[in-house]
């Protein structure tokens, strides 16, 4: 890898978790051990089930994760458009891939050893403690998941998702006028466990009620804590 590819690779992974609190040798060293690749739109980084041997971590472009369930239907995960890790996760289970990644526009994304990266998080206790943390986040997500299918009404839960959005911490909210990612309605319908006929019908209604206005594939939060309230906030 060029010196002036690595150095930048090295920068923005020291700024992101979780090594953002990890001196530069050990990420250094995990950066010169891998490659940067281009994906060009529409294509795989990796498909669901297979093996992980790999992590990526995204330079520039976009990425979207999804799944499919047992019984056929397509789950969103996420949208991924700032550098960051993906796969990591899985790696560190040393589980076969839990989802599918496809490069939604062209993207630079930095490939490297699941078992290197391991070994760094491992060496590193600032950076272990970072990633039981995002553990123990996805664990509470996905509890908080079933508990809004079995108390909050779709509406409801559509509200709780864009504000999600938006925000890493809803007792933080933001001020009005937050840009929601771009989405859309049948990935955000996934995202809320509803139909996309029904979770368009709901953004209608909260726009005809001015708590949101849509910006092109974007909505704009315009209302936020009209928005708590219907999420039950």
């Amino acid at each position: 890898m060029p010196r002036k590819e690595l150095q930048l690779v090295e920068a923005e992974m020291s700024k992101a978790p979780p090594f953002s609190t990890t001196e530069g040798a050990p990420v250094r060293a995990l950066v010169e051990g891998g490659n940067v690749r281009t994906y060009r739109k529409g294509t795989y980084l990796c498909h669901q089930g297979e093996p992980a041997p790999d992590v990526f971590f995204l330079l520039s472009g976009r990425l979207e994760v999804s799944s499919v369930s047992p019984n056929g239907t397509r789950m969103f995960h996420a949208t991924v458009s700032e550098p960051q890790f993906v796969g990591e996760l899985g790696a560190l289970g040393e589980l076969t891939r839990t989802a599918s990644v496809v490069a939604l526009a062209d993207s630079q994304v930095w490939v490297g050893s699941a078992d290197e990266f391991v070994q760094t998080v491992a060496a590193q206790p600032a950076a272990s403690r970072v990633v039981m943390r995002a553990l123990a986040r996805q664990v509470q997500a996905g509890q908080a998941f079933v508990d809004d299918l079995l108390f909050l009404d779709l509406k409801g839960r559509v509200a709780k998702r864009l504000l999600q959005m938006v925000t890493a911490d809803l007792d933080l909210l933001p001020d009005d006028g937050a840009l929601v990612p771009e989405v859309t309605q049948a990935d955000l319908a996934s995202l809320c466990g509803g139909s996309r006929e029904n979770v368009a019908r709901i953004l209608k209604e909260l726009e005809r009620r001015a708590l949101i206005r849509r910006e092109g594939h974007r909505y704009v939060l315009r209302k936020i804590a009209a928005l708590a309230k219907i999420a039950d906030l």
